[in-house]
């Protein structure tokens, strides 16, 4: 199973952590595993290449331990609105995909929220 907890903030999503295997299939023919990885890889992308936003992150293949987080969320660490609101909504849009991924997937996935 893979536990996703996600980090919010003054009701702002700013990152999450993603660990363990999902174990909906073998390695390497593991669907919901690649939809994670192509999902987690797309917010990367997006903040840091689209946005230009500064985005922390650590991967553990071996543990699949990932860590993401984006201070550019936050009001307090980011002045543009506008960049916040489109980081802070990627966030939210990966939180709200998976819980629809839960319907199908619940043995699979477990999903929660952190209030920082």
């Amino acid at each position: 199973m893979t536990k996703i907890i996600f980090f919010r903030r003054d009701g702002l999503f700013y990152g999450f952590e993603e660990k363990g295997h999902t174990g909906y299939g073998e390695s390497g023919d593991d669907i919901l595993c690649a939809a994670l990885s192509a999902m987690t890889m797309l917010i990367l992308n997006t903040v840091e290449i689209s946005y230009a936003g500064d985005v922390k992150y650590e991967i553990d293949e071996n543990t699949t331990h990932i860590t993401v987080k984006s201070m550019c969320a936050l009001p307090e660490f980011e002045p543009d609105e506008k960049k916040r609101f489109a980081i802070e909504g990627l966030f939210k849009g990966y939180y709200y995909q998976l819980n629809d991924l839960l319907e199908e997937y619940y043995d699979h996935l477990d999903v929660d929220v952190v209030d920082e």
